[in-house]
């Protein structure tokens, strides 16, 4: 097992404003919700703190508003023991924001984001972070920054010898250029994701299966596609296929079970583990934390879960 695993993740930051109900309301329909609270997000730093709560060094690439919210995340980031040296401020936009609805009774949620400095990161400033690109056993990006970012990311990654472990997670849903499939070893899609890269349907483990051989052909490496309650499926660049169930669990609240996943499985792949055994690992947090409320709220600390989990890679 590495002892010293390092991951950087370049991508966003948002501040969660979520409001829960009884259930979600049709267009143009007011309801009145149970409460509000709200809490740090961005796919980019809940996968950034995942992966930090478990262990890894963690760096993070991000661009925050020069205001409160942009100064209480950069003190966060802190609090949980991730590197920040490439945190950066932007004087003009906004730090991203993203309200939350969550149905109190099923679990399920819509979200709208509102990206704001997120937008205005550039490769120049990515570039700055060549070192602790270099230096990660893996690099995650995320869709919630420009794409020539994670181009330049995954592309710095790539420029070294060492063997730099790139895990794109294509979210939120829209395009993706074949040329950044091509510096992607790891391509991550939740089911909805993978179903709008490739027009095919994404509803049964055969139909994830199909899916997956569709974004490989692409170029791709490793596709593995999360699948919610059904766990994740992965083929492997070796041809193997890969199916992980996940424990069965009542979900109180789904906001960032996908980005718990990802930020999992990158401290696992970083520390050593195969791809089975990290899949597994991964899918355990995140069904555990879809039984707690809030995002980073509802991620466990390593001191939280079970030490087996954490030694005999495979």
């Amino acid at each position: 097992m590495n002892p010293d695993p390092r991951v950087c993740v370049v991508g966003s930051s948002m501040h969660d404003q979520i409001t829960r109900a009884a259930r979600l309301p049709n267009p143009g329909e007011t309801l009145v919700g149970s409460s509000y609270v709200t809490g740090f997000g961005g796919k980019g730093s809940n996968q950034a703190v995942m992966a930090a709560r478990l262990g890894a060094i963690v760096t993070m690439v991000v661009k925050l508003g020069n205001d409160a919210i942009g100064k209480e995340t950069a003190q966060h980031y802190t609090a949980e023991g991730i590197h920040t040296e490439f945190v950066y401020f932007d004087d003009r936009l906004s730090s991203g924001v993203a309200p939350i609805w969550v149905d109190e009774n099923t679990g399920q949620n819509c979200i709208l984001v509102v990206p704001g400095a997120n937008q205005a990161l550039t490769p120049q400033e990515i570039r700055r972070a060549t070192v602790s690109l270099q230096s990660a056993q893996v690099v995650v990006c995320q869709m919630e920054i420009p794409t020539e970012c994670n181009l330049e990311a995954f592309r710095i990654a790539k420029e070294t010898a060492a063997s730099v472990l790139t895990i794109l997670n294509p979210a939120p849903s829209g395009p993706v250029s074949d040329e950044l499939l091509q510096l992607t070893d790891l391509l991550a899609p939740n089911e909805s994701e993978a179903a709008t890269l490739t027009g095919l349907s994404v509803s049964t483990l055969a139909e994830a299966e199909r899916a997956a051989r569709a974004l490989q052909a692409r170029g791709a490496r490793t596709v593995l596609i999360t699948l919610g309650a059904k766990g994740a499926l992965a083929v492997t660049r070796d041809d193997e296929v890969i199916h992980v169930a996940a424990p069965l669990v009542k979900a109180m609240d789904t906001t960032g079970a996908g980005d718990c996943f990802i930020g999992s499985l990158a401290y696992f792949m970083a520390a050593g583990f195969g791809l089975r055994s990290a899949m597994e690992k991964a899918c355990i947090i995140a069904s555990r934390s879809v039984t707690a409320m809030g995002t980073q709220t509802s991620f466990p600390r390593k001191g939280e879960l079970d030490p087996t989990m954490f030694s005999s890679p495979a």
